[in-house]
């Protein structure tokens, strides 16, 4: 072989520089030079935090530990780079101390995966397998230009790549059985899980840098780092007293995770990458992938998702879960969850995650400042037919004001709230409006599930001028004029945007609805007009929108 795959030091890692210019770098390039990479290039949304957590996060954590309070985080963020000790750590870490665990193609142990990793039956699968938006098995996409019988040559760099993925977003459900594995049956293994990102809505927050994303990244451990807790590199220096099984054998586990670097790394997987030479350079055509650890539970640790509470839990089930993005809807759409700083008082609701609470905290101390850029990325992948198929990727990236975050002080919060909820509302409205002209025209309402709604195309209408909003509102400061002026401006879009869309559903019924039709709904006579519609929708324009209806009638008795 002419490469072992040296991730350490081999350029696979795509980094978008701050002057806008790309390069290819290995793994201890991209963390020393950190402060001087705007972001990673990945092919997909669901790469970076592929990349970010079994990879670079673990990296840090285990090299330079966890900040230990708030006031440690803030001195590493206002240095804005690793320290010369901090680089020559990172270095001894990634070369000296772990450098041979980190080659992709080493015969005796590969990075991620089982050296010698065996079928039962003796076969492999093509390396479609490590692609989700490629046909192979069961798992066929609407879109895919590939067949299952097609088969894809993968370069180092990009079986890098989509191995890390596999381990954290593979679907579920029958996996090859593996030679040493005594619970694979019939040559198989059922009942395996997604990976475990799978089962998250994963949230992302970033920064300036690649640097400042890292460190965004990194919780405060008061305690630090459980001296028991290993990466899956250095599985080895696990008490071997838990009797767990090394993800580098293909025995595995059910069982929790054993700290924060445990379940940043966690082997879901099962994974063997065959390499052969080819007339292009070494190629990855065939994979072995069989099950892996199966982690019992989510802690309520996780750093990168949200979570619904449960005030009454079923018996045997954990009061907080993971919550997962909803396909076909905006991140903004869902503010709520994200700024959702305290459990509910009462019954059950949403409750953001641990990185976004953080960083309301580190505002409140005045470690990060107020008009700080924050970014938020969101991540997921929406499986089908028991989370053996993928059916959809969703991603967003949403411009976050920090002081939202900040839990003592409610009023920027509350501003975002209102505005995600006024849109949503407006949608809503604009449905039951469609729905009293089709009743009115003679027809039915559209089914739930069927067809394209006009909340949908006003709510795609909108979207640019609220992500325009949010990163507008993270240097607004304490300037509460500012806000209101803001709210307005929003509240006239609105207005603007859903008479547009009103006006095109009015100009698409036909003449009879302007005389109508009479209907039992919930036993009583309902005359449905097109007129009578117009008049309750405007009446709810105006209700949702009471800044916008105010402007409107100064601007009318001005012009009058």
């Amino acid at each position: 072989m002419e490469t072992t795959g040296d991730l350490v030091q081999e350029g696979w890692l795509s980094a978008a520089g701050l002057d806008g210019e790309a390069d290819d770098v290995g793994l201890l390039r991209a963390l020393v030079g950190s402060h001087t990479i705007r972001r990673l290039g990945v092919p997909v949304a669901t790469m970076l935090p592929a990349l970010l957590r079994p990879l670079l996060l673990p990296v840090v954590l285990d090299t330079l530990g966890a900040p230990r309070s708030r006031r440690e985080w803030g001195e590493r963020f206002e240095r804005g780079r690793f320290s010369p000790e901090e680089v020559e750590r990172l270095t001894d870490y990634l070369t000296s101390r772990y450098g041979d665990r980190f080659r992709l193609f080493d015969l005796e142990r590969p990075f991620g995966q089982v050296a010698g990793l065996t079928a039962l039956s003796g076969e492999t699968k093509p390396a479609t397998l490590l692609v989700p938006s490629i046909a192979s098995g069961n798992n066929v996409p609407l879109f895919s230009a590939f067949s299952e019988g097609d088969s894809l040559d993968l370069t180092g760099v990009q079986a890098a790549r989509w191995l890390v993925h596999a381990q954290c977003w593979d679907a579920a459900a029958i996996k090859t059985g593996a030679v040493g594995d005594p619970q694979a049956k019939a040559g198989k293994t059922t009942g395996n899980p997604t990976g475990p990102l799978g089962q998250l809505g994963v949230i992302v927050p970033t920064g300036r840098t690649l640097y400042e994303t890292l460190l965004l990244n990194t919780p405060v451990l008061p305690d630090g780092l459980d001296k028991t807790d290993r990466p899956q590199w250095a599985w080895d220096e696990r008490p071997a007293s838990l009797g767990w099984k090394s993800p580098a054998g293909p025995e595995w586990s059910a069982r929790p995770a054993g700290g924060l670097l445990d379940l940043l790394t966690f082997q879901s997987r099962r994974i063997r990458l065959i390499s052969e030479e080819t007339e292009e350079g070494l190629r990855v055509r065939q994979v072995v992938v069989c099950a892996g650890d199966r982690l019992a539970q989510t802690p309520e640790t996780d750093p990168h998702t949200a979570w619904n509470h449960t005030a009454k839990p079923k018996p045997g089930q954990p009061p907080r879960r993971p919550r997962r993005h909803m396909s076909g809807r905006a991140a903004w759409q869902g503010l709520g969850a994200l700024l959702a700083l305290a459990l509910p008082e009462d019954g059950d609701g949403p409750y953001t995650s641990v990185l976004l609470r953080q960083i309301g905290d580190l505002r409140a101390d005045g470690v990060l400042p107020a008009d700080y850029p924050l970014g938020v990325e969101t991540a997921a992948l929406e499986y089908g037919n028991q989370s053996a198929v993928v059916e959809n990727a969703i991603a967003d990236t949403l411009p976050l004001p920090v002081v939202s975050l900040v839990a003592a002080d409610d009023w920027l919060r509350a501003a975002l709230l209102e505005c995600a909820e006024q849109a949503d509302r407006l949608g809503r409205a604009l449905d039951g409006f469609h729905a009293d002209l089709r009743r009115a025209a003679g027809g039915d309402p559209l089914p739930r599930d069927k067809g394209e709604r006009p909340s949908a195309r006003f709510l795609h209408a909108v979207d640019g001028s609220m992500r325009r909003l949010l990163a507008g509102l993270r240097t607004i400061g304490e300037d509460y004029d500012l806000l209101e002026q803001a709210q307005r401006a929003w509240e006239l879009t609105l207005f603007q945007a859903a008479v547009e869309e009103a006006d095109a559903l009015l100009a698409g019924v036909p003449a009879r609805a302007v005389v109508g039709r009479t209907e039992k709904v919930n036993g009583k006579e309902v005359v449905f007009r097109s007129g009578k519609a117009t008049g309750v929708f405007r009446k709810r324009l105006n209700e949702i929108l009471p800044r916008a209806a105010e402007a409107r009638a100064v601007k009318g008795e001005s012009a009058a």
